[in-house]
Parts: structure tokens; sequence; C-alpha cells
């Protein structure tokens, strides 16, 4: 009788050392990407993200799994861009604008007015030049998935409205780390100064810049409003989002599983955009609510200002993407 408890108990505990076994190696079978941005929870690129890693957790059947870091945690958007070329970090969304010092060919959304409104944006990110330029990182090691809506960017000022370029004559501007915003900026007549965006807030109450420029949902969740209550709707450029997976990552996953994150991408740009609509009519409304000043000026006097901008690219292959983005009817 001992010697067959002995057994059973043997027999249980390989059993068990089995499960263990087969346990082990199925938690390790699950792909974790980490994710970071520099937004606020609130924010609709946050909620898109979090839509994308619900459905890929749905595609793979629970084998594939997104960890997003919000609010900078793992560092600034030029920082998490080198966290992803040597594969350390997954994924991430960047601005178009500190993209161009990696891919110089994005600089072309910095430039202002090149998109004549909206919708014209969104014909030319979704057909064949919106398709080369998510491709084209590919040769920095950062692969393209898709494009955020980031609306359209405006400035916004602490001691007086800006009706027309005049009103920026000598004022210090926060931009993107972005020579194309730099130099947009000089243009109009200010004074260009980037500063990370975790910075602005303080540098506004502090005086160290006089205004700063970005949509209407990202200057009202970071409260900007707070110290730089005039908003001026010049809609001077439309910077997308760039939803990006590092190169060294995407190449390790196997087809199914790139066909399974393509996938939970495309669908979180379409709730993402649904979102920015929604965001920023809300923001708008808050904005107003809260006393803000908020400007509609006449935009030809920037579209005039800027112009010799644009004809400095003239035979360069930023002029030549310039022309084919205009012939996107």
């Amino acid at each position: 009788m001992l010697r067959r408890h002995h057994s059973f108990f043997r027999f249980a505990g390989a059993l068990l050392a089995c499960l263990a076994l087969c346990a082990c190696h199925q938690q390790q079978q699950v792909v974790v990407l980490k994710m970071a941005h520099g937004l606020d929870t609130q924010h609709p690129v946050h909620q898109a993200m979090q839509h994308m890693a619900t459905r890929l957790g749905e595609l793979s059947a629970g084998s594939m799994r997104i960890d997003i870091y919000p609010n900078a945690q793992l560092g600034g958007e030029r920082e998490i861009l080198e966290l992803l070329q040597i594969g350390s970090l997954a994924l991430t969304k960047v601005s178009s604008g500190p993209m161009e010092s990696f891919v110089p060919s994005f600089k072309v959304f910095s430039i202002p007015y090149v998109f004549r409104d909206y919708a014209h944006l969104w014909r030319v990110l979704q057909g064949e030049v919106g398709r080369e330029l998510l491709q084209a990182g590919d040769a920095v090691r950062l692969h393209g998935l898709g494009y955020y809506d980031a609306g359209s960017r405006s400035f916004y000022t602490t001691a007086a409205p800006v009706h027309s370029p005049a009103d920026l004559a000598g004022l210090k501007i926060r931009v993107q780390n972005s020579i194309t915003s730099v130099e947009m900026v000089r243009a109009l007549g200010g004074a260009a100064t980037p500063i990370p965006w975790a910075e602005i807030y303080t540098a506004l109450q502090q005086g160290v810049v006089d205004g700063a420029e970005n949509n209407p949902p990202s200057y009202y969740l970071s409260k900007h409003y707070e110290v730089a209550p005039y908003f001026s709707l010049d809609e001077h450029a439309f910077v997308p989002d760039i939803l990006l997976v590092s190169l060294p990552v995407w190449e390790g996953l196997s087809p199914q599983q790139r066909q399974w994150l393509q996938q939970a991408a495309d669908d979180s740009v379409q709730l993402q955009r649904q979102l920015w609509r929604e965001s920023t009519a809300h923001a708008l409304a808050q904005l107003r609510a809260a006393g803000v000043t908020i400007i509609e000026p006449d935009k030809r006097a920037f579209r005039a200002a800027v112009a010799p901008m644009h004809a400095s690219f003239r035979g360069t292959a930023t002029g030549a993407l310039l022309q084919r983005i205009a012939a996107v009817e």
C-alpha cells in the first residue's frame, strides 16, 4: 500500500510539474509590446491606443498584448523614437514635426498652408503620398502603421490676441523640435523657441515664451489656456500624428502577428478620428466657457506672409512633394 502511495505522489508531482511547464510555456508565448507617448490619459490618442490594445488582444486570442505608458513616463518624443530604433520599445505616437529629424520628407507637414482644407489632408494621407511617407521610416528603423488625426495648429498667446502676422512681431513662440516650424514662425515675424511639451506651461507662466501653437484639444487638456488665454484659429498647419512600430520589433513578428497588429492599428485610427472630432468640439466649447478669447482671423494675410517660404522649395525634393500634394483633388 505504501508503495502505491509513493507511486501516486510521484505521478501527481510529475503531472503538476508538467502543467506548470505548460503554463509557463504558454505565458512565454504572449508577445508583450510596450507603447509610450507623452499625452494625458484623457486625450483621444490615448483612448485610441487603448482600443488598439483591446483589438490586438481580441484578434490574437490573447497571444499578443500592448502595455501603454502615457504622460511621457518613458521620455519625450525624441527619446522614445530612439528607443524604438533599437527595439527597446515597440510602439509610439509621434507628431510628424519631430519626425522630420529622422525622415526629412516629413517636413512637408510643418510647412504652413500646404493643405487646402481638412478633407484635402485626408485624401493625401490615405493616398499614394501618405503611404510613401509611412514607408520612408523603414530606412531609419521606424515602421509606419498609420496616421492619427491631430487637427490643425493655431497660435495662442499670453498678453494679446493675434489677428494678423503683424501681431506676432517680436513674440517668442514655442514650437516643436522642427526646423521647418522654426522657419514658419520666423516667416510670420515671430521668434521661434523649441521647448519640450512638458515644459510649455511653466515657460508661458514665467514669460520664457509669449505664446505657443497647437490644436484645440491639446491646448485645452494641457490647461495652457490658464496662462495663455488668447487663441487665434489661423490653422496654419495640419500636422498629423504618426503611429509607429519599431522596425526590429516588427521584423521579429510572424506574418500573422503583423497582420493582427496592423488591423488593430487600422481600427484604432478610425476610432481616433471620431474621438478627435468630438474632442475638438468639446474643447472649443469648454474654452469659451472658461473665458478664453477665441479669434477667427482672415487667413489670407498669413498665407501671403509664408508665400516666400513655399517658393524657397522650388527645385527641391520637398518642392516636388508639394506639387504632388497640390495635384491631389
